[in-house]
C-alpha cells in the first residue's frame, strides 16, 4: 500500500472524543425516531427536510442539523436537501419487520437518565436506577401502565428481532407440556411448537396478571388457539408443573440468590429429570467486542441482574438442585442451555 493510499488511525484523543459524544448521538436516534422521521421515509421514500420537518411539526434548520450528524454514522444519506433511509437507519421504522423504534425510545426513556447515577452504582453495587428513581425498576415501570406497556412492547420486538435463527434445526427435548416462565405473549412457546412435529405438545405461559391480561387477546393466543393456557401468576412464588420450563432472558434479570429463587419454584412443581432451557446470551472471553458484554453494562446500572458465563451458569444450576447438559450455540447472539432437575 502506497503512502498516499493508506488512511492514518485517527489519535487516541480524538476517538476518546467520539466515545464522550456517545450520548449525543444516542439522544439524537431517538429524536428522529420519536418524531417518525425514518417511518416517513420507510413509507414515501426519499424526502426533503422541509417535507419531513412540516410531517414531524420539528424545526427545519435543527432537523437538518440532526440529520447531517446522524448521516455520519450510516443512518441517512444526503442529496442537497433530499434524505435517503439507509438499511441501518430503516431499522428505526415502525414498518420495518424487526423494527426497534420501540426499544430506542425505551431505551432512551427509561435508561438515559438513570445512568447518571452509574457512578453510584460503581460505588455501592446498587443499581443506577434504584439510586435515580428511589425504587426497583420492575416496580417503577409497574407503576404506570403507559411505561408498562412500552416496556412490553420493546422487549417483544428485542424478542423476535435477538432470536432471529435461534431454534433453526432446534428439536425440543421429550416432554408433553412446556411451561415459558415469565413468557409474556407466548412468542417464544409459539416459535417452538410451530417448529415442533408433536402436535399432540402443550404448553403453559405465566407471567404477570397485567402481562397475561393483555397476552390473551393478542394474535399470538388467537394463533395458538387451545394449545396453550395462559396463566396469571409469580414465577418466585410458584410455577404450573411441566415437562420442560423454558426461562427466556429471565434468569439475567436477578441476581443469583433470586435465580435460585425462580429455579426453587421449579424444583418444587416438578419431577427429577424435568429438562429446563435457558435462553440467554453468554459472556465470551477475552476483549472483543460482543452485544452480551453490552448488554451487561445495561444490567449493572438498571436491574441487579448480569450476563454470565457458560460456567457462571452451570455453578448457578448446581446450586439450585440443576445440572447444565450442554450449551446449544445458536446463530443469534443467545444460546440454549439444557438442564436438569437432579
Amino acid at each position: 500500500m502506497s503512502e498516499q493510499s493508506a488512511v492514518p488511525s485517527p489519535p487516541p484523543t480524538a476517538v476518546m472524543m467520539q466515545l464522550l459524544g456517545g450520548f449525543q448521538i444516542s439522544q439524537a436516534l431517538y429524536a428522529i425516531a420519536d418524531l417518525g422521521v425514518p417511518t416517513i421515509l420507510d413509507e414515501q421514500g426519499p424526502t426533503t427536510v422541509a417535507v419531513l420537518a412540516e410531517r414531524t411539526n420539528a424545526n427545519p434548520d435543527a432537523l437538518r442539523r440532526a440529520v447531517r450528524a446522524l448521516a455520519t454514522v450510516g443512518v441517512f444519506t444526503t442529496d442537497g436537501e433530499t434524505v435517503h433511509l439507509t438499511p441501518l437507519g430503516a431499522t428505526l421504522s415502525e414498518k420495518h419487520p424487526h423494527s426497534l423504534h420501540g426499544l430506542a425510545r425505551a431505551g432512551i426513556e427509561f435508561h438515559y437518565l438513570p445512568f447518571s447515577e452509574l457512578r453510584h452504582t460503581l460505588r455501592t453495587g446498587q443499581p443506577a436506577v434504584e439510586k435515580y428513581h428511589g425504587m426497583p425498576y420492575f416496580e417503577w415501570l409497574a407503576a404506570d401502565p403507559a411505561r408498562a406497556s412500552l416496556f412490553s412492547q420493546a422487549m417483544a420486538t428485542l424478542g423476535g428481532t435477538a432470536r432471529a435463527g435461534m431454534f433453526d434445526g432446534y428439536r425440543l427435548p421429550p416432554g408433553r407440556t412446556i411451561a415459558d416462565i415469565g413468557g409474556a405473549d407466548g412468542k417464544t412457546l409459539a416459535d417452538l411448537l410451530s417448529r415442533d412435529d408433536d402436535p399432540t405438545r402443550r404448553g403453559i405461559v405465566l407471567d404477570r396478571p397485567v402481562t397475561i391480561e393483555a397476552a390473551r387477546s393478542s394474535e399470538t393466543a388467537a394463533r395458538l388457539g387451545d394449545r396453550v393456557e395462559f396463566v396469571a401468576g409469580d414465577f418466585f412464588t410458584a410455577v404450573p408443573t411441566a415437562d420442560i420450563y423454558i426461562l427466556g432472558w429471565i434468569l439475567h434479570d436477578w441476581s443469583d440468590e433470586d435465580c435460585r429463587r425462580i429455579l426453587g419454584s421449579i424444583a418444587t412443581a416438578a419431577e427429577p429429570g424435568t429438562r429446563v432451557l435457558i435462553l440467554e446470551g453468554l459472556v465470551p472471553p477475552g476483549d472483543q467486542p460482543h452485544p452480551i458484554k453490552s448488554m451487561d453494562l445495561t444490567m449493572l446500572g438498571i436491574l441487579s441482574g448480569k450476563e454470565r458465563t457458560e460456567q457462571e451458569y452451570r455453578d448457578l444450576l448446581d446450586s439450585a438442585g440443576f445440572t447444565l447438559d450442554r450449551a446449544v450455540a445458536t446463530p443469534s447472539p443467545y444460546s440454549i442451555l439444557e438442564a436438569g432437575l437432579r
